[in-house]
């Protein structure tokens, strides 16, 4: 089968409403988002707690966080695959090959995204927002609330960052999750899939659908920093 007509049978499975191409779409964006959402608001709060608070190990903290960045997806798969075996220590579990492991992956990959970008976010900030809020009376948390706010776009960024890391990696989700179909079959184990076997349609097709959710996330972003932006410039 050459491209063109691999392209064009791609597009006749998008256009289909394929069943088969559509669930594995639904499979991966509900393990991708459920990651996402576990691993928000701790790694939120982190990143803020990192660049707001002064402590010895402050320095080894940041640069654990950035060095974690490049940690390969597949070694977390197999430290999981370790943890969830019927002889590791997670292993009463039975969350090896079914979506619960999948999903605990995505929370483990995602976690170091959202930490550096609200950690860079946060630190890009000026200091006199947090100094003001301590001045008026503001508790901690009150004050947190205020810096997070004031670096809201960052922890967007943040979010998308790591939606598009847990959405696009497959070294873990075909680990810890084997690849099976209608359960733990992602966009990029079914990609990995069909193109071992020559069969590249399914593969282009759910690789269109990638890139649109990559540029739909993006452009969202865009869109809603131009807004405020522009509210800005009015007041």
């Amino acid at each position: 089968m050459s491209l063109l007509d691999a392209t064009h049978a791609a597009f006749a499975l998008l256009l289909s409403g394929d069943a088969a191409l559509w669930g594995i779409v639904w499979v991966s964006l509900k393990t991708s988002v459920l990651g996402l959402l576990l691993a928000s608001a701790p790694a939120v709060l982190l990143g803020y707690a990192i660049a707001s608070y002064r402590f010895p190990a402050r320095r080894v903290a940041i640069w654990l966080v950035q060095a974690s960045l490049s940690l390969p997806t597949v070694l977390i798969g197999l430290l999981l695959y370790l943890l969830l075996s019927r002889h590791g220590p997670w292993g009463s579990l039975h969350w090896l090959f079914s979506q619960p492991g999948v999903v605990l992956g995505q929370c483990i990959i995602a976690t170091p995204v959202l930490v550096a970008f609200t950690l860079a976010a946060v630190q890009a900030l000026d200091a006199r927002y947090a100094e003001t809020a301590i001045a008026l009376g503001a508790s901690r948390w009150r004050t947190m609330c205020t810096v997070l706010r004031e670096a809201r776009f960052g922890v967007m960024a943040a979010l998308i960052s790591g939606f598009g890391r847990v959405l696009s990696e497959v070294g873990c989700a075909l680990m810890v999750g084997g690849n099976i179909a209608g359960e733990t079959r992602t966009i990029t184990t079914a990609i990995a899939l069909e193109t071992s076997k020559g069969e590249f349609a399914q593969g282009i097709a759910l690789g269109i659908v990638l890139v649109a959710l990559a540029l739909l996330m993006n452009g969202a972003l865009m869109l809603l920093q131009g807004d405020t932006r522009a509210a800005g410039a009015r007041q």
